[in-house]
């Protein structure tokens, strides 16, 4: 009985509640849709100025849309959104579905004005009746007008001024609501009221909401289609089909309410209600690609979309650059290039296992233009680690969605020889080396701050502790002697070489300073495959940086269209490079790579294998196109060496840069650049770099034997490559001899290393140093594409063994 005593009396007062309102509407109902004539007319209009219902302006920003992304070709490779929605026009809105939704949210929407008066005392009425809220009597403008200022919220608090149940609230939206109806035809009106509205199931507005629920266009839905979403549009979350069969069921029941209405207002027949109401659901869940993790081509789309939110080419400000990613409804040319991305997915796959836990990517650009033609790497992109997949950009550094990288080892070496020809050494200058390279001082190497780094005690070896000799810049490349190049660097000085790297833009990939220690050269810098590709773009493209690129061409909504190039730049002295190309083609037929061989066209490069096997590189170019491949283990490259390991089915005791890594290039490289006419290196001017100045070879003596020769790399069985036929006299492509030696390489004996610097310069792995892309699935970037910290599937070195540069392996690098 209390109970009962408590409905009653909550009926009273919602009664009264609901009595209230009902004055205050019909004053806004006498207000807004009354003339000010007579007597009642200069009561209304006193009301109307009391309550200062005048048309107030209504801010409407664009509706988020899908942005889709295509290749060179101009086919779509991937969209993402904020949300899914596609506005279309009235025209192609199939006019049974503007039956529908008029008949069901506002039947008298072409006969009143901003507010139904009819409609507001029907729904009062009806509230009072059931003592409670059950009817709505908000006209379409209105629930326009809400929709587009829940749109426009950017806070919470913006938010819940938005959809508060105040008088305030209901003025406002009447304001505003006045203003729209001057400003728009009814038709206008009922076009934004579909393209804004919410139908469930992830859907914005009616075109996405056809294709998500019935797999077609709004322009096709049948009778039945129609009511079913004009029916989804007053509470969509308690219809959304995608739920569950309850909801699916209301959903249904909805739907027929619709078809009543429809009939009752002569829409259609009561027999077409009836036919129309037999009918099943017709849910067909259709799923909507949305993010990188959906595109074809995930890793080239994640850089792409940091790109977006990043460079502010594309926005002054972060706020805007994110509120364009927002507002989507783009078109965005890319440069990736399909027959080169397919060439190189293959010739991963060839090598190395998506269930393999070693990772190999890779990143071909175009010299000249830096633009970003492929993106590729062993592991599927995703979250689920029993498929060993792998949720961040592999081939890309931390501010494009990726991971800290992996020693970059002898691909470094490169630079010490663009420095030594830039200084005006000739091909075949040299430096005789011993077995073992000590700095004579610690102000034998100075940092770029003038730091003195050089490491007395620390002995850099070659394989084996084997001979040295007389190295030029030839052989010394083609067999990367790490002796030589420890004494070439300090020959043409530390900060002269790091500055050449940085000219040709080189940047650690956690976005963190270089670190500069005499063995620098040797790459104990963590790099990833775009920055070291474009690094030897640049040398193919004689000296011209160009900063990498992957947008061409974005066309709004609106159908404006602006086009995009890099930021190019001569760095090199364009003979330099052309003698760099001539001395790095050598390491084909005479280095490191000749088992493997060359590609039939020109082509330069050079292998980089890890102090302990820690990761494999090979990069190199042609004229028209360059590429770097690195392998490694993302669990923690120290702790998960590529030794004793099984890749791509085939076990490898050791793993070198020509193993997998160079023949993943050779076989990527052959497929993207067939069909492609051959292009040639430019000559190089013999006159400045042939033969050699002051650093020539020793005269042998006619008791001298062979050179030992051991040095840095080695072939991809582990064999030196010393070339054996020849004593290097000074002339041109005149080689060292030597034997096979053990199977090291030219790694770096562990000794002294833990001795170094005291000074513990290793980033923690809780630093959250990396972008975490969060929006994966939408370019909010708040999806979180990328595992935390704890997931081990990024490569952060998490073995405490990894010193960035100055603990165990800090300077201790890198074969070849």
């Amino acid at each position: 009985m209390q109970a009962r005593g408590k409905d009653r009396g909550s009926v009273i007062v919602n009664g009264l509640r609901l009595l209230v309102a009902g004055a205050a509407a019909g004053v806004l109902t006498a207000a807004v849709a009354l003339p000010a004539v007579g007597g009642a007319g200069i009561g209304v209009k006193t009301a109307t100025e009391k309550l200062e219902l005048r048309a107030e302006e209504l801010d409407e920003p664009p509706l988020p849309e899908v942005t889709v992304l295509l290749d060179r070709n101009g086919n779509q490779i991937g969209q993402f959104y904020y949300e899914n929605r596609k506005s279309v026009e009235l025209k192609d809105i199939a006019p049974v579905m503007r039956d529908a939704i008029v008949a069901i949210e506002d039947a008298r929407f072409y006969e009143h004005g901003p507010l139904d008066i009819e409609g507001t005392i029907r729904a009062l009425a009806t509230n009072l009746s059931s003592g409670g809220v059950t009817q709505g009597g908000s006209s379409i403008t209105q629930q326009y007008v809400k929709q587009v200022l829940v749109n426009k919220a950017e806070t919470k608090e913006e938010l819940a001024a938005a959809t508060e149940a105040t008088m305030s609230r209901k003025l406002n939206e009447l304001r505003y609501a006045m203003a729209i109806e001057k400003k728009y035809t009814k038709d206008e009106i009922l076009e934004r009221y579909l393209n804004i509205s919410y139908f469930g199931a992830g859907a914005y507005g009616v075109e996405a909401a056809a294709k998500r629920f019935f797999n077609k266009s709004a322009s096709k839905l049948t009778l039945a289609e129609a009511a079913t979403l004009a029916g989804a549009v007053q509470n969509p979350s308690r219809t959304d089909p995608n739920v569950g069969k309850e909801n699916r069921k209301r959903l249904l029941q909805r739907r027929n309410v619709v078809l009543d209405k429809m009939a009752e207002l002569g829409k259609i027949s009561k027999q077409e209600a009836e036919k129309a109401k037999k009918e099943d659901l017709g849910w067909k869940d259709v799923e909507v690609p949305g993010g990188c993790s959906e595109s074809k081509y995930p890793y080239f789309c994640l850089y792409v979309q940091h790109e977006l939110r990043n460079n502010p080419v594309f926005g002054k400000t972060d706020k805007e650059r994110l509120r364009r990613l927002r507002e989507g409804g783009l078109v965005i040319q890319t440069t990736l290039d399909p027959k080169m991305q397919e060439a190189s997915e293959k010739a991963i796959a060839k090598y190395v296992y998506a269930s393999d836990k070693p990772v190999a990517s890779q990143a071909m650009i175009e010299p000249g233009t830096g633009e970003i033609r492929a993106m590729a790497a062993s592991r599927k992109f995703g979250r689920d680690k029993k498929k060993n997949e792998i949720s961040y950009n592999l081939p890309a550094d931390v501010a494009h969605g990726g991971g800290r990288g992996f020693q970059a080892g002898s691909t470094f070496k490169v630079f010490t020889l663009v420095t030594a020809l830039d200084k005006g050494m000739k091909i075949n200058d040299g430096i005789s080396t011993s077995d073992a390279y000590r700095a004579p001082s610690s102000s034998a190497f100075r940092d770029c701050k003038g730091n003195r780094v050089g490491e007395p005690s620390h002995v850099v070896r070659n394989s084996s502790e084997g001979g040295g000799g007389f190295k030029t810049l030839q052989t010394g490349t083609w067999g990367s002697v790490n002796t030589f190049f420890m004494a070439l660097e300090q020959k043409v000085g530390l900060c002269e070489v790091v500055k050449t790297a940085k000219k040709l833009g080189i940047k650690r990939a956690d976005g963190e300073p270089l670190r500069e220690f005499e063995t620098f050269t040797l790459g104990i810098n963590e790099m990833d495959p775009v920055t070291v590709a474009n690094a030897y773009a640049t040398i193919a493209a004689r000296g011209k940086y160009c900063e990498p690129i992957a947008i061409t061409k974005i066309t709004d909504r609106y159908g404006k269209t602006k086009t995009y190039e890099s930021k190019c730049k001569k760095v090199l002295d364009e003979e330099v490079a052309d003698a760099a190309s001539h001395i790095l083609s050598g390491v084909f037929t005479k280095g490191t790579m000749r088992e493997v061989g060359g590609i039939g066209r020109d082509a330069a490069g050079k292998t980089g294998t890890t102090d302990d096997y820690t990761a494999a590189w090979f990069a190199g170019y042609t004229p028209d196109l360059a590429s770097a491949v690195s392998l490694g283990d993302p669990r923690g490259a120290f702790g998960y060496d590529l030794t004793g390991v099984t890749i791509g089915g085939r076990y490898y005791p050791y793993v070198y840069g020509a193993s997998i890594s160079g023949r993943i290039w050779k076989d990527s490289m052959i497929r993207a650049l067939r069909g492609s006419p051959p292009k040639s290196f430019h000559p190089i001017n013999t006159s400045r770099f042939g033969g050699c100045s002051s650093g020539c070879a020793p005269k042998p003596r006619k008791d001298d034997r062979r050179d030992d020769g051991r040095g840095g790399d080695r072939d991809s069985r582990g064999r030196p490559d010393y070339f054996d036929d020849f004593v290097d006299r000074g002339e041109d492509h005149i080689d060292i001899g030597g034997d096979l030696g053990d199977r090291d390489g030219d790694r770096v004996s562990d000794r002294d290393t833990e001795r170094l610097s005291g000074r513990d310069d290793r980033p923690s792995d809780r630093d959250g140093d990396r972008v975490v892309n969060q929006d994966g699935d939408r370019p909010s970037d708040r999806d979180g594409d990328r595992p935390s910290d704890r997931d081990g599937d990024r490569d952060v070195n998490q073995d405490d063994d990894r010193d960035s540069g100055r603990g165990r392996h800090g300077i201790i690098p890198m074969l070849g």
